[in-house]
């Protein structure tokens, strides 16, 4: 019986350990749609945040056993996957801490963030109909798009203050937030969908007024660059003759 049992235990570590996990309990049907809802608004929400950090999450928690991702979403526990993901949160990691490189870095992440962050959510359906994919695909590459420009926005914002301490804390605020909501979207996806829904209604009032703080602050600028041009092209008038009055 004791080696029946240790053997046991290392079948399951070798499981663990090379990502190939058990059978998961049948979930009746609404709590596994639940959970599917929240994964594709997870990955989704989380991909226009840090990329990476999102990759790097589901990953680690595939290969460590505490979660089953879709086949189809399961490439992202992939060590070829997961190493690439890790090196380039290495560079974000440091880029996104620097003033001004971090703001380049979310600009060139326009193209990047939202549509991994579609093809994500639609890999994270599952094994549905194409249908079904293409509209997970659509909602999770508008959620990435929308917490992309809030970062990205944000970030703007923050850049106008001297100090760097504001950037490194907001850094690493959003990885923190990134590994602690696919968390609770995999663990706690109800819970989840109802924090997203409160998040979702402060970026609908957040977004008008950061584009309007970002406006202000490129009028500014373009005034700035504007006067001393204005002060080159202005004409020099000759002085004012006095005519002499007869005598």
């Amino acid at each position: 019986m004791v080696a029946r049992h240790r053997a046991l235990n290392l079948d399951q570590r070798f499981k663990v350990c090379y990502g190939v996990h058990e059978e998961a309990i049948p979930l009746d049907p609404l709590t596994s749609l639940v959970s599917t809802i929240a994964l594709v608004l997870g990955v989704g929400w989380a991909s226009g945040i840090n990329l990476y950090a999102a990759i790097l999450t589901l990953g680690f928690l595939h290969n460590a056993g505490h979660m089953n991702l879709p086949a189809e979403l399961a490439i992202c526990a992939d060590p070829l996957v997961m190493a690439a993901a890790g090196f380039m949160y290495c560079v974000e990691f440091f880029a996104d801490k620097i003033p001004g490189v971090d703001s380049g870095w979310d600009t060139l992440h326009t193209f990047i963030r939202i549509p991994a962050g579609a093809a994500l959510a639609a890999a994270a359906a599952g094994d549905v109909s194409p249908a079904v994919q293409v509209a997970a695909g659509l909602v999770g590459g508008t959620l990435a798009a929308g917490t992309h420009a809030l970062k990205a926005g944000g970030r703007v914002l923050i850049n106008t203050s001297p100090e760097p301490v504001s950037n490194w804390s907001a850094s690493v605020l959003e990885d923190v937030v990134v590994v602690a909501g696919l968390w609770a979207a995999l663990q706690h996806p109800a819970l989840f969908l109802a924090a997203l829904a409160a998040f979702l209604l402060l970026l609908v009032w957040l977004l008008p007024k950061i584009w309007h703080a970002i406006r202000g602050i490129l009028r500014a600028i373009a005034e700035f660059l504007r006067l001393p041009r204005a002060r080159e092209t202005t004409p020099s008038l000759p002085p004012p003759r006095h005519k002499r009055l007869p005598p």
